[in-house]
């Protein structure tokens, strides 16, 4: 099925201690009711080896909006607002974010 009208947000954490690993799955699971996300996605690097793959990071969010405000909106949610200085900020070395849209 082809997305149209949709951003999508994905967002890569590199941890600074990997014992952390759950307590940030935990931090995002926090996300899940910010009425702004469309579909929510948390992961861990999939089992794959190519080339092409970077596994380097430790754990992925995937959020899907219907729109560019809606993904506006979601930053600026408190409950975004507390992941960020709970638990990305304290618990991440590095954070990577990839933003895309339809063309």
């Amino acid at each position: 099925m082809l997305l149209k009208n949709t951003f999508v947000h994905h967002v890569h954490f590199w941890l600074k201690d990997k014992a952390d690993k759950q307590k940030l799955i935990d931090g995002l699971n926090t996300l899940i009711p910010i009425e702004h996300i469309q579909d929510i996605h948390i992961g861990v690097p999939a089992d794959t080896n190519r080339d092409v793959i970077d596994r380097s990071y430790d754990v992925s969010l995937l959020l899907l909006f219907d729109t560019n405000e809606a993904q506006a909106a979601y930053q600026i949610d408190p409950t975004h607002v507390l992941f960020a200085d709970n638990y990305a900020k304290p618990l991440c070395s590095k954070v990577v974010v990839q933003d895309s849209v339809n063309v």
